[in-house]
């Protein structure tokens, strides 16, 4: 790729030394109290000059969850994906291929559909009639003598990347951008024990949020904040021990559910913990009100009774769990794919969190892709049901909602002329990395 001043050349993550603080694919260490203190320029979130940068240097170039393989399963599905002033087309063409354009007439530029779908057999600009078929090339242009010597041939549609990661669908406007298997580094590998092809999405939600997109983003990246804006999870999370890893583009972490933080002194009854994960998440042993803790088997622990209640519940849809251990059904594993994507993942629960940027810097999109496990690997695709909601309407369970309901108060919090810079802590690499790949794709200086 020919760098220029709005498109310059990327370094390989490979060939950039960190920042103090992170490390590169190791798991999470002791805290090194002699690192330098990591410090953020407050602008970022703020300024209009940075988001036009990002949206000239880093919209334009890097991998994007888009939709699911669910919206797009069948030939002549679609699903237009917009972010910022950017918008492309996914569509499955006659022959099954999947496909992405950017959506823009050749002609005079009017887009050419807009939404999500199904039965399309051609891409037809309503404005003038110029119409594409759904590999992308020109087939019919009204009044053609008046454009003089038009080669059909010269003007297909504008295409994007597009690729799957199990049942996501991802694009890429940058053509000369590498892969997507390249760019998710080893997320791929370290999820196969899931089988996530076999998640169907069932939902997408999507809000408005009166924040910036990486105040959003932020949020997911970091398990800092549980001890303080998720007292219920507290009882039933072990956030101390909770690895971290960074690859590049990519970050994960972990976090084990059905006991107490080792934060509380003196520790919980099983009763207490029992309670606690019914109120952050009991739906997922069909369990949404307060019970008597069930009698534990000689030999086993909390967390493994609460593992078998959450495989005896999906087994009433047909899930079969029973070769997933306990661990593999209590363990979050969170991926951060940069820039703008959290995945969630448990044995029986699958979700995505997007931020994308909003008309102003302090505003963004928040959206959420909910999946269902599949009672057999080879169950159908079925459309999701697609949800635009106001704010207050913007509903993403108990613990997401609090993580929500901070993002207006904190994106104030950075407008105040005092505050100039944000201080990160280790434990929030993932968010020290998100700040490092800007940099490379931006062409700026940490200072920056």
């Amino acid at each position: 790729m020919t760098a220029t001043q709005d498109h310059p050349a990327i370094t390989p993550i490979s060939d950039v030394r960190l920042h103090e603080g992170v490390d590169d694919g190791t798991a999470t260490g002791p805290v090194d109290s002699s690192a330098e203190l990591v410090k953020v320029p407050v602008h970022r979130y703020t300024s209009q000059e940075f988001a036009d940068l990002e949206q000239r240097r880093l919209w334009t170039r890097t991998w994007q969850l888009a939709c699911c393989v669910d919206h797009v399963a069948a030939p002549g599905d679609f699903f237009e994906y917009r972010v910022g002033p950017y918008a492309v087309v996914v569509v499955r063409d006659a022959d099954g291929v999947l496909r992405a354009y950017q959506n823009a007439c050749r002609h005079r530029g009017n887009s050419l559909c807009t939404g999500a779908g199904s039965g399309l057999t051609e891409l037809r600009c309503g404005y003038h009639g110029w119409t594409w078929d759904l590999a992308g090339q020109l087939r019919k242009v009204p009044g053609r003598k008046g454009f003089g010597q038009l080669k059909m041939s010269e003007f297909p549609l504008l295409a994007a990347q597009v690729d799957t990661w199990g049942p996501f669908v991802f694009v890429n406007l940058d053509l000369e951008a590498p892969g997507l298997g390249e760019y998710l580094e080893a997320v791929p590998g370290d999820t196969e024990w899931a089988r996530i092809e076999e998640f169907r999405c069932t939902a997408s939600v999507v809000g408005d949020v009166a924040a910036n997109w990486k105040t959003v983003a932020d949020g997911f990246s970091e398990t800092y904040h549980i001890q303080t804006l998720h007292p219920e999870l507290l009882c039933n999370i072990d956030d101390v021990n909770a690895p971290q890893r960074l690859w590049g583009h990519t970050g994960k972490s972990e976090q084990l559910y059905g006991l107490a933080s080792p934060r509380i002194k003196d520790g919980l009854t099983d009763q207490e913990v029992w309670d606690s994960f019914i109120v952050t998440q009991g739906q997922r042993m069909g369990i949404t009100e307060a019970c008597p803790v069930p009698e534990i088997p000689a030999g086993e622990t909390l967390t493994d009774v609460i593992a078998d209640r959450v495989r005896q519940h999906v087994a009433k849809s047909g899930t079969d769990l029973s070769g997933f251990d306990t661990d593999r059904i209590m363990r979050l594993h969170q991926y951060q794919l940069f820039p703008n994507c959290s995945v969630l993942l448990t044995a029986d629960t699958l979700s995505a969190l997007v931020a994308r940027p909003g008309a102003t810097p302090g505003t963004a999109e928040m959206g959420i892709f909910a999946f269902r496990r599949a009672a057999s690997g080879d169950a159908p695709y079925t459309r999701p049901m697609d949800l635009r909601v106001a704010f207050e309407e913007l509903d993403l369970g108990y613990v997401l909602n609090q993580d929500a309901a901070v993002l207006a108060g904190i994106q104030r919090g950075m407008n105040q002329p005092g505050l100039t810079e944000l201080v990160l802590s280790q434990e929030e690499k993932r968010v020290i990395n998100t700040h490092r790949n800007l940099e490379l794709y931006l062409g700026i200086g940490p200072r920056d």
